[in-house]
C-alpha cells in the first residue's frame, strides 16, 4: 500500500492560496461573477456620489465588503480542501493498519 494519492487536491489548495493572495493584493482576476460585480458596482456608486457631492462612503463600504466576502469565500474553500485531503490521508492509513494487522504472521 503506497502513499494516498493528494496531488490534486494539493493543486486546488495551492491555487485557492493564490487566489486568496490576489484577492488580499486586490486582483480582479480571481472573483467570481458576483463579486467582480459588487466591486465594480461599488466603483461606479462611488464615482457617482463624487460627482454629486455627496461622497463616497456608501460606494465605499460597498466595495470593502465585496471584498471581504471574496475572503472569506477562499478562506472557506481551503479549510474545506485541507480537510478534504486529511480525510484521504486518514482513510489510507487505516487501510494499511487493517492490511498490516489482518496479515499472516
Amino acid at each position: 500500500m503506497g502513499k494516498p494519492d493528494t496531488r490534486r487536491l494539493d493543486r486546488e489548495i495551492q491555487q485557492n492560496e493564490r487566489k486568496l493572495e490576489a484577492v488580499q493584493n486586490r486582483e480582479l482576476w480571481p472573483l467570481n461573477g458576483r463579486e467582480r460585480r459588487a466591486v465594480l458596482g461599488g466603483v461606479v456608486s462611488g464615482a457617482r456620489g463624487l460627482h454629486r457631492g455627496t461622497g463616497t462612503d456608501h460606494g465605499d463600504r460597498r466595495i470593502v465588503t465585496a471584498w471581504r466576502s471574496a475572503e472569506t469565500r477562499l478562506t472557506a474553500e481551503i479549510t474545506a480542501l485541507q480537510m478534504e485531503r486529511q480525510r484521504v490521508v486518514t482513510e489510507a492509513a487505516r487501510a494499511k493498519a487493517a492490511k498490516k494487522s489482518s496479515g499472516w504472521w
